[in-house]
């Protein structure tokens, strides 16, 4: 079976590890919107400045009410775009935190000092808010090949700024950075890795975090752009094939999230989100929700089929690859 026909389905069969289904659901993933300061060459959601789409405020209520009617769901991973430029960021922080829930930003860094964003880190602060920044590497040549021109020396500064306010300093207020390659390659293992972006970071910017989270490239939207005019989609796609590795599939964040599009929306993960492919079912024998509003529970997924595409393979290749990180060691 060549990369380009490979069935992901079909290598879980092949291992004795199908049907993939879901658990319980442990975290709701929240896309709020694709609007963004920053264009990066690998980003799965092709987020920007120019786009214009925004979870309204309704969806967003709506969100909590599922929230409270979800004790099983421990946390809510708000992700965007850059989340923090969504109008309805704040209350959904501030919602979910009242229902006792962990919530994530997954920030830019960057962000923290656009018009508007002056109090967003002392925010954060203030509600206990986790921290998921996206620093694709310790070293300024790198981050600006993906990220832009001055995005470094940005993204250091908003580091320190939220070490002033004690993130990452071995207390409550956790920092975690992610890695995602610079190319198509798989990541280095996680905790070498971390060991190199701590003595770095420390070393040259008083820089500290808590972990380092690893995360694969995903061969769609503008990576994959990037791959088919570089003449390498095929062979990355291989690479993933190639490298699947058995062990982190009962790790799959697919297995206990479910993901929330910015209409409301529902996918079993942010991938699938933005190819737009549809929940693979429901609980066993009653209908399929489609958006949030039908969803009465976190609950309701429980046993369901999870719908799969050759792009999986990044979740499963090496180590492995979820929003928490390196699923395998």
């Amino acid at each position: 079976m060549s990369a380009a026909t490979a069935c992901f389905d079909d290598e879980l069969a092949k291992r004795a590890l199908s049907p993939l289904r879901r658990g319980p659901a442990r975290t709701l993933q929240v896309n709020v919107g694709k609007r963004c300061n920053q264009a990066c060459h690998h980003c799965h959601v092709e987020a920007g400045p120019t786009r214009t789409e925004a979870m309204d405020g309704r969806t967003a209520a709506r969100v909590l009410e599922v929230l409270a009617a979800s004790p099983g769901v421990e946390t809510v991973d708000l992700t965007g775009g850059a989340p923090e430029l969504n109008p309805h960021f704040r209350d959904l922080v501030r919602g979910a935190r009242a229902l006792g829930k962990d919530v994530i930003d997954r920030c830019n860094l960057t962000v923290l000092f656009e018009p508007g964003q002056e109090d967003t880190a002392s925010f954060l602060a203030g509600e206990g808010v986790r921290i998921v920044a996206s620093l694709p590497c310790y070293s300024r040549e790198n981050v600006e090949a993906q990220r832009g021109r001055g995005v470094f020396d940005k993204s250091i500064r908003a580091l320190q700024q939220l070490g002033d306010l004690g993130y990452g300093q071995g207390g409550p207020l956790r920092l975690d950075l992610v890695y995602n390659p610079v190319g198509p390659s798989l990541p280095p293992p996680q905790a070498e890795l971390e060991a190199q972006y701590r003595e770095e970071l420390s070393t040259l910017f008083g820089v500290r975090f808590d972990h380092l989270l690893t995360l694969t490239n995903m061969p769609i939207k503008r990576f994959a752009h990037m791959l088919h005019r570089e003449g390498r989609h095929a062979e990355y796609l291989s690479l993933l094939v190639t490298h699947f590795n058995p062990e982190t599939v009962s790790g799959l964040m697919c297995r206990d999230t479910i993901s929330v599009g910015f209409d409301g929306a529902l996918y079993d993960c942010d991938f699938n989100q933005m190819l737009e492919i549809p929940l693979a079912g429901g609980r066993r024998g009653a209908p399929t929700p489609a958006t949030i509003f039908e969803l009465e529970s976190g609950d309701a997924l429980f046993g369901a089929a999870i719908a799969t595409a050759p792009h999986c393979f990044g979740c499963t290749a090496g180590s492995g690859s979820s929003c928490g990180g390196a699923l395998a060691s």
